[in-house]
């Protein structure tokens, strides 16, 4: 959906400005996190990358951040919270409190690897079972590895299938 959206908008920006090309640098990319938890770590990811990047030395410093609704508290009518992260306090001074203190742990490299992967393969973000789940819903591979991984998930699909 995403990217067909994109398309049409640059479609429409060429056309009505006369001009070719890209807007972006990159694909849309996106990957399916399992749950609150990888939901959050990818807050994390997103909201510290221009930090990483050294742009700014705080996440609020970076002036297209959504750190100032999740961490200060500003409203944005373009944001619409997502449930993991209103999990965070009972009201939004206690959810920008936690959210704050979320942000101040790090993100093991272990774990920003997993998720750029994840998103720039379009694979699953979570733990085995979840992704074992996933690639039998959606009879494709879901994690990166070798070709023939594709294969054993692609077997086990056809054996569960046979067996209904």
């Amino acid at each position: 959906m995403m990217k067909h959206l994109g398309q049409c908008f640059v479609q429409y920006i060429n056309r009505t400005y006369r001009r070719s090309g890209t807007l972006w640098e990159g694909r849309f990319k996106s990957c399916l996190a399992q749950d609150e938890e990888y939901a959050l770590r990818c807050y994390r990811y997103i909201e510290l990358n221009p930090g990483r990047a050294s742009m700014v030395a705080h996440p609020g410093d970076y002036p297209w951040s959504s750190f100032h609704y999740n961490g200060e508290g500003r409203d944005n009518a373009l944001l619409t919270a997502h449930h993991s992260y209103l999990s965070l306090g009972l009201n939004g001074e206690n959810r920008c409190d936690n959210y704050n203190a979320l942000i101040k742990s790090q993100i093991s490299d272990k774990q920003l690897n997993e998720i750029r992967v994840a998103t720039n393969g379009n694979f699953a973000l979570g733990n085995p079972s979840f992704q074992d789940e996933i690639a039998l819903a959606l009879n494709r591979r879901v994690i990166a590895g070798e070709a023939a991984a594709v294969g054993c998930c692609l077997s086990k699909v056809t054996s569960v299938k046979k067996s209904n």
